[in-house]
């Protein structure tokens, strides 16, 4: 019977030394934050619901009144503020008795508090209203569903036919844009030449 011995040599010994040692790092590295991982691991933080390609309808007595076409949506109804985002904007499309369009608005980024029917519009927000040629720019507006109002307290530009008027601190106009206020005015006006 033959006894083996096993003799190491340098190379090997210093390459199992480096792997236990990087071993031993790699684990004291390792991180268990409890509140790093509840926080994105958070149910408030993810959709309840997502969706793609929708178009919402709202009625009153069997009367369209405003049709909203959005890419994308997500329902977050378990957050301290239920709502509804639409990360890649939306077009809300709004009617007369007639199912004529009355109106539009168009936004980058929406956000609609369900409880509260209130729509909050960002980026590239832009009103406008085909009857009476008028158009509304802005960065960040707020249609109220409850009080059929649409406003914002930021930089905003309508331009009609009667000019183009800034409101330095916003607007506020009702939800087809038949009737609207800038606050913080200034402008140019066209005058007919007689």
């Amino acid at each position: 019977m033959k006894l083996l011995k096993y003799a190491p040599n340098k190379t090997g010994l210093l390459l199992a030394l480096s792997c236990n040692v990087l071993t031993f790092l790699f684990l004291c590295s390792c991180e268990n934050d409890i509140q790093r991982i509840n926080t994105i691991t958070s149910a408030e933080i993810l959709p309840d619901a997502t969706g793609e390609n929708y178009e919402i309808i709202y009625s009153d007595s069997a009367v369209i009144r405003v049709k909203v076409i959005a890419p994308e949506i997500r329902q977050f109804k378990s957050a301290e503020r239920p709502y509804f985002e639409f990360p890649k904007g939306m077009t809300a499309t709004f009617f007369d008795d007639s199912l004529n369009v009355e109106s539009t608005i168009r936004a980058n980024y929406v956000i609609y508090y369900d409880e509260e029917n209130l729509w909050e519009a960002k980026n590239d927000v832009e009103v406008k209203n085909l009857k009476t040629q008028e158009q509304l720019n802005t960065e960040h507006l707020f249609w109220d569903e409850n009080k059929e109002l649409v406003y914002s307290n930021t930089y905003s530009r309508i331009v009609n036919k009667d000019g183009t008027f800034y409101g330095q601190k916003g607007f506020e106009a009702n939800q087809s844009f038949s009737w609207w206020k800038l606050k913080g005015t200034k402008g140019t006006v066209n005058v007919k030449d007689e």
